[in-house]
């Protein structure tokens, strides 16, 4: 697959996935924002920040990933969604971060699943069936996926050109590569669902910076007053996409967003009174 078509792919199914309002790293999700805890209320995000504080204005560094950890993950979402003509990649628009900040919290520690035995293969419909936490799962699968590479091209996967990293993630994808002690194809279909969810969550959560899936997709971002819009049949809602930082900083918008105006203003004025 071409990086033009894979984007492609992408845009398509963020296209679909962009409305979902959680991302699954983050708790409850769809193919594209999903696997990670709800959104917290608003009032919750403004609060947990301290007076005199903002979302997003501390720095990021990883919590989760070691440096070489890091490297591999960052160096496998980029393949997943990379750079092109289309506009930034996966790495660019920090999706490895988000992974990063997910498997730290709650969907790292398998909080919300259920952790009891038995441990069989299970059905799709059945969902997650490991033994392993998702943060265990990556720690162990980036170990055997390092071994690999070392094996078969003398090189960790951050070091492989992007013609031999991208064969490694067929092989994960058609099953053709395994792991001694981690299942191989399913931890790449977590990796592929967890960059999905990055790349369109709201960049509240470590990913998607500025907004580069929801411009990818024309996504609007938090919620928004489409109601004198409906009847506009094959007219382009072409509005700058607003995110909970947006809002919860008070920051203006653009026409279009009409009840973010006045939703910027409310919480611009709760701020007001916590930092009192």
């Amino acid at each position: 697959m071409n990086e033009v078509s894979r984007k492609d792919f992408v845009a398509l199914l963020g296209t679909a996935a962009a409305t979902a309002a959680v991302p699954t790293a983050a708790g409850a999700a769809t193919v594209a924002a999903a696997a990670a805890p709800a959104a917290p209320p608003m009032e919750m995000a403004q609060m947990s920040m301290g007076p005199g504080l903002s979302l997003g204005s501390e720095p990021e560094a990883y919590t989760f990933f070691t440096e070489p950890e890091a490297a591999v993950i960052e160096a496998a979402v980029e393949r997943l969604i990379p750079t092109d003509a289309l506009g930034a990649g996966a790495k660019q628009a920090g999706v490895a971060f988000f992974i990063d900040q997910q498997l730290v919290g709650a969907y790292g520690t398998a909080a919300k699943m259920y952790r009891n035995g038995p441990w069989a293969p299970g059905t799709p419909q059945q969902g997650y069936q490991l033994r392993q936490t998702p943060a265990e799962l990556y720690k162990q699968s980036i170990a055997a996926l390092e071994a690999y590479c070392n094996k078969t091209y003398q090189s960790g996967f951050a070091k492989l050109t992007a013609a031999q990293q991208d064969e490694v993630l067929h092989g994960l994808d058609g099953g053709t590569i395994k792991f001694d002690n981690s299942p191989a194809k399913i931890w790449f279909e977590m990796l592929l669902q967890n960059t999905f969810e990055g790349y369109f969550s709201d960049p509240l959560y470590g990913g998607n910076r500025d907004k580069v899936g929801w411009k990818l997709v024309g996504f609007p971002g938090v919620a928004a007053n489409y109601a004198d819009k409906i009847t506009q049949h094959n007219v382009p809602y072409n509005v700058p996409p607003v995110s909970i930082a947006d809002v919860q900083q008070g920051k203006p918008v653009a026409a279009g967003h009409e009840i973010m105006h006045h939703i910027a203003m409310e919480n611009a004025a709760r701020l007001d009174q916590v930092n009192k």
